[in-house]
């Protein structure tokens, strides 16, 4: 019997990280190809997995002539190729996939939303960007939510239809490998590199620096926290990005002068940091799902992070963390100075921390529950 045909897009490869691991389970039941920009890094991804690459050349940024001739190679792709599922991922490459599969009627059209990226747009832009997920929500058999709130926000704002949207199991697009992310098999010389004491109370960040993930709000509050506590430090991992959403001339000032924090840039590895660490912090304005809090959790790290979509359905307060309102650096700073001063509180939230992310996300398990999607929809 001939295995059905399953592609699956992303504008960059790089959101294939989402799903690895998951394509050689796929391949017992389908015949799995993955279509994306950046050639080589596409094919190195297809590599790893052992599945088939189409390289169609999208642009992140919108480019109606590009599109356009996008759109064509998708629609030539899948009437050449015929697949059965067609899985789209990222608003421009879910868009163009989703509208060539539904005008060459594939039977199967599988539209997952990792966010909402129109969130925290305004005028013009917002209305197309919205756009853009309806249309991809109208082509679509299946709409897939990484997290509850995307799915509910999608419905309120008139996205998708209610009895189209889920989301499965607990969402996440991939879960947590929880053997990598183990503290136990982890070594961390961080400390003794940053000359950070063993007795210092330590909050990370992973993450771009940008507004968008509330860095200003972090490093103000973590600044006025220092005032009264000389053996507390803060460790941001990841890159500045002076382009798109920089964070304030004020905050990159206090990164720079404040010998308590410890801006480390872009780390292939953040085990590291997290096993380094007491407490983590994502103090963003917007996320679909709030990845980085359940990496957290399984390297056994309490969070504190802010009351929005994705991240209020990862952290149970005062169970594996802390839950403070968006874009409220008061609220922000009166948590991390509370944790500080209640080490037993800490300590008890610690030990709640790996095992919610066993029980909910560990890798398998979600694998798992896709599996099963994928094959009750043929």
């Amino acid at each position: 019997m001939e295995m059905k045909k399953f592609y699956i897009t992303t504008t960059i490869p790089l959101t294939f990280i989402f799903f690895k691991g998951q394509p050689r389970l796929w391949e017992e039941q389908f015949d799995v190809c993955a279509i994306s920009s950046e050639k080589e890094k596409l094919k190195a991804f297809a590599e790893e997995e052992g599945i088939a690459y189409k390289y169609i050349p999208m642009k992140r940024e919108i480019s109606l002539f590009s599109d356009f001739i996008c759109l064509i190679l998708f629609i030539w792709t899948f009437i050449k190729e015929r697949p059965y599922i067609v899985h789209g991922n990222t608003p421009k490459a879910s868009m163009l996939s989703m509208v060539a599969a539904w005008i060459t009627r594939r039977p199967v059209r599988i539209y997952m939303c990792h966010g909402l990226r129109y969130q925290g747009t305004k005028g013009k832009l917002r209305k197309l960007l919205m756009m853009m997920e309806r249309l991809s929500c109208m082509c679509a058999t299946h709409v897939i939510s990484v997290s509850k709130g995307v799915a509910d926000v999608m419905v309120v704002d008139g996205l998708c239809e209610k009895e189209k949207m889920q989301v499965v199991g607990y969402g996440s697009a991939g879960g947590v490998n929880l053997g990598w992310f183990n503290p136990q098999e982890v070594q961390s010389n961080i400390r003794k590199e940053l000359n950070i004491s063993d007795t210092s109370f330590v909050f990370c960040f992973v993450g771009r620096l940008v507004g968008d993930k509330g860095v200003n709000e972090l490093v103000k509050a973590f600044d006025r926290l220092c005032e009264d506590n000389k053996d507390v430090h803060l460790l941001l991992v990841g890159p500045v990005e002076s382009v798109q959403n920089p964070i304030e001339t004020k905050t990159s000032s206090i990164i720079e002068h404040n010998p308590n924090i410890h801006a480390v840039g872009m780390q292939k590895d953040v085990r590291p940091y997290l096993k380094a660490s007491n407490a983590f912090v994502l103090a963003s304005y917007r996320e679909g799902f709030g990845m980085v809090l359940i990496e957290a959790g399984a390297m056994g790290l309490p969070c504190i992070t802010t009351n929005i979509t994705g991240c209020n359905e990862i952290i149970v307060p005062g169970e594996n963390g802390a839950i403070v309102e968006s874009k409220d650096q008061e609220s922000l700073y009166l948590e991390m100075k509370r944790w500080i001063e209640n080490p037993l509180l800490v300590e008890s939230m610690e030990n709640n921390a790996r095992r919610m992310v066993e029980e909910r996300y560990d890798c398998h398990k979600v694998w798992n529950n896709y599996y099963q999607f994928y094959k009750n929809v043929i």
